[in-house]
């Protein structure tokens, strides 16, 4: 009898051990994934905008296996220095992944569809209660691959009007400096961008040492975000409206299209910023070695003093510590300037959308996925990193009679911003940041809402802003002389530039030009970080000649040629768009003329009728 009772409990365990289940060994003890997927997935994630690589962990990863018995193993080109070689290899074995998240313009949702690389969702979405809100939306986007179907969804799609800024509180670009020595400073008057060097250079002494005892920087930059210039450069020229559209700067308002290699463009006027501020000393010398994780780490320690936008700056640096101490970034006032922000696009964003791979083993389950993204819990939770979203409802936040507000996790994680804070283990364990979504994306708009009318945006909640109403929000009013919001104070002050969101996406280049194109970007980028390091103005100049004189030998006129209509093109969608708004607010205008006078003369009616009354026998 014993044997047997041995042998029975060792027939469960081997049984429970190659089926992968629990114990208990009862089917209610299964996830919500277990049930409706039995068979365990690690799926690859093709990535463009990911900053993390490898197989996602903590509270995230529990969420997805939870739900989909499924792990996610991040596949990141920002952080593969070889990504354009990791994509050519993934392309030739005819698949790139169970999931794509890239761009579908320049020709390249055309080109992965008639490879079989991307899937046709149609069979799949007709239970897909979330995507099914988004058919347009999906429509416009799946319209690059030149071909019936389903193929991506778009990201950031918008509940509000394309001319009216997307962002919450500070514009999307910018100037924002650590608050507290621009105080110390006395509150210098920019009047220019190049009144911001000698400013910062004087920060830069009084600063002394980051927290770690670290030299500290003004300017720290990174190379991985650059495309065909270089990306730093570009954001600065976003300071004065101008959008890097691939070789091009684009104003939005105004129409003015200049090539990068101009000898005046506002391109290499802003590397000759970026020299001169080199040459003070304020430029970080390991920049051309670093990445975006790199000078994320410095911002938190204390070592950089310029942050390209707002929302790096404080959200890496304006922890409760450095608050308590009257440290923190804040953005400032440039009087010439005219930051871009970037206007609601109800058609989402085409330039990263998600797509699901056309050879993956369970295509219903990656559409499923992919649904979930988009409702309410998939939307904060996957959101949280790259949009101040609020993350999972009862670890970050919970709901009230007074409205959301932020629980003591929730004020840890994202006031407070404790290194290393553990995660209960009923959401996963680990730490908050290494369970943060790697995937870089947000699904909607960080102006929308849920279903229940509560932003997504924690940073929008009563309950945050009387939490963090500290010495720098305070002072920075009180040096302005305002009440409003950053981007509410610009935009008085007409200092904001609004690009209308828009379904424009530029197309692909011609196939003959191809080869030159990239030619062009390598020769850009790599002279373009040259010159910034110059040694002396004639090194600068000298650099600077012969990135013109290369590009010219290349043929880079044809590929300006083919950038310049494309912009001219995109220029007319985003004027049509703002006249759109002109008539909008016309055509509301005479409705409500037409109103007040329709209600004028049915009270002139009620009148006469109420006297005809009274005078008739």
């Amino acid at each position: 009898m014993r044997k047997s009772i041995l042998r029975t409990i060792s027939l469960v365990l081997s049984v429970c051990i190659l089926s992968g289940c629990r114990l208990p060994f009862r089917a209610d003890n299964l996830t919500e994934g277990e049930r409706k997927y039995p068979e365990f997935l690690t799926i690859d994630v093709y990535d463009t905008q990911a900053n993390t690589q490898g197989l996602q962990r903590g509270w995230f990863a529990k969420i997805v296996r939870d739900k989909f018995n499924m792990q996610i193993n991040i596949i990141s080109t920002n952080t593969d220095i070889s990504s354009d070689a990791t994509f050519e290899t993934m392309r030739a074995s005819g698949k790139l992944g169970d999931i794509i998240l890239t761009n579908v313009d320049n020709g390249r949702l055309s080109e992965l569809v008639r490879e079989g690389l991307v899937l046709d969702m149609t069979p799949y979405l007709e239970k897909c209660e979330n995507l099914s809100k988004y058919k347009e939306q999906i429509a416009a986007t799946s319209a690059f691959a030149e071909v019936e179907g389903n193929w991506a969804v778009p990201s950031e799609i918008s509940d509000f009007p394309t001319t009216e800024p997307s962002e919450n509180t500070e514009p999307t670009n910018a100037p924002t400096i650590r608050w507290d020595l621009y105080k110390k400073a006395g509150y210098p008057q920019l009047s220019s961008l190049e009144d911001l060097l000698p400013t910062l250079k004087t920060m830069q002494e009084m600063a002394g040492t980051s927290d770690s005892g670290k030299p500290v920087y003004a300017f720290s930059l990174f190379g991985d975000w650059d495309g065909d210039a270089m990306q730093n450069a570009g954001a600065l020229a976003s300071l004065y409206g101008y959008d890097t559209q691939g070789f091009v700067m684009l104003n939005p308002e105004n129409g003015d299209i200049q090539s990068v290699a101009n000898t005046d463009s506002v391109y290499l006027k802003m590397l000759h910023f970026l020299y001169e501020a080199n040459q003070l000393g304020l430029v970080d010398p390991e920049s051309p070695m670093q990445n975006y994780e790199t000078v994320a780490s410095k911002f938190k320690d204390g070592a950089v003093l310029y942050s390209f936008w707002p929302w790096m700056g404080e959200s890496l640096y304006n922890s409760d510590e450095h608050l308590a101490e009257g440290k923190g970034f804040a953005s400032v006032q440039i009087d010439d300037a005219s930051y871009i922000c970037w206007g609601n696009d109800p058609d989402g964003k085409q330039s990263f959308s998600i797509m699901i791979g056309g050879n993956t083993r369970d295509p219903q389950r990656m559409v499923d996925f992919v649904d979930w993204l988009y409702s309410d819990e998939g939307i904060e939770c996957c959101g949280s990193p790259t949009g101040d979203f609020r993350g999972p409802e009862n670890l970050t936040w919970e709901k009230t009679e007074d409205g959301p507000k932020l629980t003591t996790f929730g004020i840890d994680a994202f006031i407070n911003m404790t290194q290393d804070l553990e995660v209960p283990e009923e959401f996963g364990g680990g730490t908050w940041t290494e369970g943060v979504s790697g995937l870089n994306f947000k699904p909607v708009d960080q102006k929308n809402k849920d279903d229940e009318n509560i932003d997504f945006y924690y940073q929008s909640w009563d309950d945050y802003r009387e939490k963090t109403a500290v010495g720098i929000t305070e002072d920075w009013q009180e040096h302005y002389n305002t009440t409003l919001t950053p981007i509410q104070y610009f935009n008085e002050k007409k200092l904001i530039s609004v690009i209308p969101g828009s379904d424009w996406a530029m197309q692909d280049y011609p196939d003959y030009i191809k080869t030159v194109e990239q030619q062009c970007r390598q020769t850009i980028i790599d002279y373009s970080w040259k010159m910034v390091f110059a040694k002396d103005e004639e090194e600068f100049q000298s650099l600077k000649e012969t990135m013109l004189s290369t590009l010219v030998r290349l043929g880079f006129d044809q590929v300006i040629d083919i950038n310049t209509q494309y912009a001219q093109e995109r220029y007319e969608i985003l004027r049509k768009a703002a006249e759109g708004r002109t008539k909008a607010t016309e055509d509301q205008t005479e409705v409500q003329k037409t109103e007040i006078t329709a209600e004028k003369n049915k009270e002139s009616a009620d009148i006469q009728a109420e006297n005809s009354a009274e005078v008739t026998p």
